[in-house]
């Protein structure tokens, strides 16, 4: 039992707020404010699948979180390599956070190379805990250690702790009955419990989904569990680890409601389930697996009791044909893919342009040009949406910010997608479709009204007096056309990808109509209601940080640290890139420097250049990886000072 709170002890990134002393025997335990720990292993060492659940225990605890996942794109790298290293970071506070973190303030390392990949990022001081007997002569070599880390004093400036992971789950699994191998697999269980164990996190549900996850293979859910709980025996009575941590829940971080734990992809899955039911439309969705977007075709088909039907094509282009031809038909039709994907499909993206119907395309962007990187995050698509088209083809774009926030761009999308009648690019990416924050869930009146009227007969007079059915007769205040069911009595119309007549829809090689109907489609893009920027300025600043996308949560940390060193700066984040809010280039010239940080090499800048004559300063990076608010911060102070 406890009996007293001592004063705040310091770590090296100052997150220890308080130590309670213990009971004499027990070990003490302090309050930390948040941490960040990283998991790090070969690609088949279950690091993922160790973070994940971390993660849903630190959910269901109530603490605020952020993850990145960092894993390579082979199914299975070399084993002992550097290429072959997959991670798992996940930050975690009693307070709002924002981004996943700089620097961990623990490292699990299951052998050499996910210590050598990973030590260069810890702060001094962050504790490193290594699977001892992984670090053999030949695996030291394989990753160009000549001599052994743990001995020759280039780690003494961590709290090194060697524990030999293999050999105690080898232990603890003596009596399963499993073969040498299928035990050893088990250490990522132990580790996980070790760690739930020095962070206090809850335990049953682990144990559920083991049981619940080799539900046909309960040898295996018993060893997993059995590891689980001796890592938590293990830091329980080893003198190794004379400390645990308590992060409270974060209690006034979240406005009241029901929460869980989501990842972007299954976000906005979600969001397209829901809007399809308030849509009161089936929802088809018409895909080829691609890294990172396959999780969205999996969740969706998970889903036919909501009216969804999933097509996996034989190709992109098949996927998105299928899709069209689903809108067409009446349903709210989505395409998904990653950058290399869009390309394919972009000639029926134009045909979608110009029979003016509904589609979401959904771009999980990854690194390129060409295959890229298919595991790791860039937002280098944005000129591809904007312009990847023969002709003058506009599309709208709308881009989420957060993991959660998917949810919400999906149902945007949709909106604009069915009130307007044009295909959507919804623009999310790697970093916010595998990373995961809490998320609450809405009440069903909060959600939008979706729904759509379909035309039921005639819609035009003609001059004898006839009445007659004009698929391109539009809407005076959206501009959009009928969206006609086929098989309706009296609907006829071509369809097709050349061009169509004004009104009538039948085919025209007229100049003067090819340039009203090129100039009418984008003013439906244009004149689609969007809201107003928001401008994050309560200091009256003479910088502004523009961003859109995945950028939201390092910016907005970096802005939080300048502001709290006395720093003055103001925010504004982008969800329509096209059209732009019409208030944009107001705000944009209500400042004497704007600075664009964006994972790639200044497309969004560029755009802002060109439709508004600002001389918008970039900050690019296009490594993989998400920025880190602390390098945003440094930026963002040298705009400030000039």
């Amino acid at each position: 039992m406890t009996s007293q709170v001592s004063s705040p002890a310091e770590q090296a990134d100052g997150t220890v707020v308080g130590e309670q002393r213990t009971a004499a025997g027990a070990k003490d335990v302090r309050r930390l404010d948040r941490v960040i720990i990283r998991f790090a292993g070969d690609s088949g060492d279950g690091m993922q699948l160790t973070g994940d659940r971390f993660t849903s225990e630190t959910a269901s605890f109530g603490n605020d979180l952020s993850t990145l996942p960092n894993f390579p794109a082979e199914i299975r790298a070399p084993a002992g390599t550097l290429p072959g290293v997959s991670s798992f970071q996940l930050h975690f506070a009693d307070h709002d956070i924002l981004t996943p973190g700089d620097a961990p303030n623990v490292l699990v390392a299951m052998n050499p190379a996910a210590l050598k990949a990973n030590v260069g990022d810890l702060p001094r001081g962050a504790e490193i805990i290594v699977n001892t007997d992984e670090f053999t002569k030949r695996a030291m070599a394989k990753v160009g250690y000549d001599t052994s880390p743990l001995e020759d004093g280039s780690l003494d400036g961590y709290q090194v702790h060697p524990v030999p992971l293999t050999t105690l789950t080898l232990e603890a699994l003596k009596e399963s009955g499993l073969p040498r191998r299928d035990a050893e697999r088990s250490k990522n269980m132990f580790a996980l419990g070790l760690l739930s164990w020095m962070y206090h996190r809850p335990t049953e549900g682990t144990e559920r989904f083991l049981r619940a996850k080799f539900a046909k293979k309960p040898d295996i859910a018993e060893a997993n569990i059995a590891a689980f709980r001796a890592g938590w025996n293990f830091g329980e009575t080893t003198e190794d680890f004379a400390v645990s941590y308590e992060v409270a829940p974060a209690a006034t971080a979240f406005p009241p409601g029901t929460y869980r734990n989501i990842s972007g992809n299954l976000a906005l899955a979600y969001g397209l389930v829901a809007a399809s039911r308030q849509a009161d439309l089936p929802l088809f969705l018409g895909s080829y697996p691609i890294t990172p977007a396959s999780d969205i075709l999996h969740e969706l088909s998970k889903h036919k009791n909501f009216g969804v039907r999933t097509f996996q094509a034989e190709d992109e282009i098949a996927g998105i044909g299928a899709a069209l031809g689903a809108a067409f038909g009446g349903s709210l039709a989505v395409t998904t893919t990653s950058g290399p994907g869009v390309a394919l499909k972009s000639e029926t993206i134009g045909l979608a342009v110009s029979l003016e119907l509904p589609l979401l395309v959904v771009d999980i962007q990854r690194g390129g040009p060409s295959t890229g990187l298919p595991t790791k995050t860039e937002q280098a698509d944005l000129l591809q949406a904007m312009y990847g088209r023969n002709g003058e083809a506009p599309v709208p774009v709308v881009a989420p910010r957060t993991p959660a926030d998917c949810f919400d761009a999906a149902l945007e999308a949709a909106r604009i997608a069915l009130a307007y009648r044009t295909p959507v690019f919804l623009l999310s990416d790697g970093y916010l479709a595998n990373g995961s924050e809490p998320w609450r869930i809405p009440e069903l009146e909060e959600l939008p009204d979706l729904a759509v009227q379909f035309a039921q007969g005639p819609n035009h007079t003609t001059a004898d007096g006839a009445e007659v059915f004009w698929p391109y007769k539009r809407d005076p205040h959206t501009l959009a056309r009928p969206w006609a069911i086929p098989g309706t009595p009296g609907l006829e119309h071509r369809i097709g990808g050349i061009e169509k007549q004004d009104g009538t829809g039948n085919i025209s090689y007229d100049p003067a109509n090819h340039d009203f109907m090129v100039r009418t489609r984008q003013a439906k893009v244009d004149g689609i209601d969007v809201p107003d920027l928001q401008v994050d300025d309560p200091d009256g600043a003479r910088t502004l940080v523009l961003g859109w996308g995945s950028t939201y949560g390092p910016i907005t940390a970096a802005v939080r640290r300048i502001r709290k060193e006395g720093g003055h700066i103001a925010q504004a984040h982008l969800r329509h890139l096209n059209p732009f809010p019409r208030n944009l280039g107001e705000v944009l010239r209500g400042y004497d420097t704007v600075v664009v940080p964006e994972m790639n090499l200044g497309q969004l800048a560029t755009l802002i250049r060109a439709k508004y004559l600002i001389d918008a300063r970039s900050y690019n990076q296009v490594n993989g990886m998400p920025f880190k608010a602390e390098q945003l911060a440094a930026a963002l102070k040298e705009a400030i000072d000039d």
